[in-house]
């Protein structure tokens, strides 16, 4: 009995410790998913402020460019009045000055007490001297006042121009400024562009009938397509399906706000085709590019970030007329892209 008793104390529970430590590992795992959730939506609402202040940049351009038309407009306007009031003034100092000499070239009053008709001729130049007097008043009154209004004028229109060249100024600023913004969306979908890459290239492996050549994932035609056909071999809806997860993968990540589309290229090789259904490569290599993008939305891509394009034969990747040369010009381009 004694020695049964030992062997019972002896006995070491383990089930409490692998709780504790199941535990833990749980604790962890949902703290580290609160943080990458965290992370994603302070991403979002970051990329949701670019957006915003893109949207406001654009906006003020437009209304400082409004601006700077209606500037000019009137400054044309106020060039014109300058013009025509300096013409007003020139013919108002020339009609002034004719008046003068007229007024200057009327003689002295002679003695004519003794004939009267002298007198009533001279009352007459007097008179007509008084009024040219006066019409040379009222002349130089409509001058100054023609000066005070050229006056204003080139004041205006100085300052038309100080605002004329601010707002250059700040169309320029604002330009730099949405240069710098539409650089950062670039640079946003370059990355997700290289991550999807890399996710395809991680799920279709190393083969060399893909590839990647810049900023396009390239497939040959014959992964997908036989012959001068455009309807997708039955051994090729598996990579098709891994294509389409990607896509659908690629929808998760990018942001809503940003206008994103994957466009599908279908290329011919340079032989010409003549069949019922294809006339022409231009026929062959838009079937193919549609019949891709039919299936990617049968296993659900939504459409608006599908792009379904044909080249023919006329934009080769390799101008040889070998059998090699031919085979890479055959091929299937995906390009990720703004719409």
């Amino acid at each position: 009995m004694a020695l049964g008793r030992r062997g019972r104390e002896r006995t070491i529970d383990y089930w409490p410790g692998f709780v504790d430590a199941l535990s833990t590992l749980l604790l962890v795992f949902i703290f580290l998913l609160s943080v990458f959730m965290i992370t994603q939506f302070f991403l979002t609402q970051e990329m949701t402020g670019k957006d915003n202040v893109l949207q406001r940049l654009q906006a003020q351009i437009r209304q400082l460019t409004e601006l700077l038309s209606l500037e000019r407009a009137t400054s044309q306007t106020a060039d014109g009045e300058i013009s025509a009031l300096r013409a007003s003034l020139a013919a108002l100092e020339s009609e002034r000055d004719r008046l003068r000499t007229q007024a200057g070239s009327i003689p002295a009053a002679p003695d004519t007490s003794r004939e009267p008709a002298l007198a009533r001729e001279l009352d007459m130049q007097k008179e007509a001297a008084a009024r040219a007097l006066q019409q040379i008043d009222i002349l130089n009154q409509q001058i100054l006042a023609l000066r005070r209004q050229m006056a204003a004028l080139e004041e205006a229109l100085n300052v038309s121009e100080k605002r004329d060249r601010e707002s250059q100024t700040k169309i320029a600023d604002l330009g730099r400024r949405l240069n710098v913004a539409l650089a950062q969306r670039v640079q946003e979908l370059s990355r997700y562009r290289s991550e999807f890459f890399g996710r395809l290239r991680e799920i279709l492996g190393n083969r060399p009938d893909i590839r990647v050549v810049g900023d396009r994932f390239v497939f040959q035609s014959e992964v997908f397509f036989d012959r001068g056909s455009a309807t997708p071999r039955p051994e090729a809806l598996a990579a098709l399906d891994q294509l389409a997860s990607a896509i659908l993968e690629l929808e998760k990540q990018i942001p809503p706000d940003i206008n994103w589309a994957l466009r599908v290229d279908g290329h011919t090789d340079s032989r010409p085709i003549s069949t019922p259904q294809f006339p022409s490569n231009w026929e062959l290599s838009a079937a193919r590019a549609i019949a891709v993008v039919q299936y990617l939305i049968s296993k659900g891509v939504q459409p608006q970030h599908l792009i379904a394009a044909g080249f023919g034969e006329y934009q080769p990747i390799d101008p040889a007329t070998s059998e090699d040369a031919l085979s890479r010009n055959r091929r299937i381009e995906l390009k990720l892209t703004e719409r």
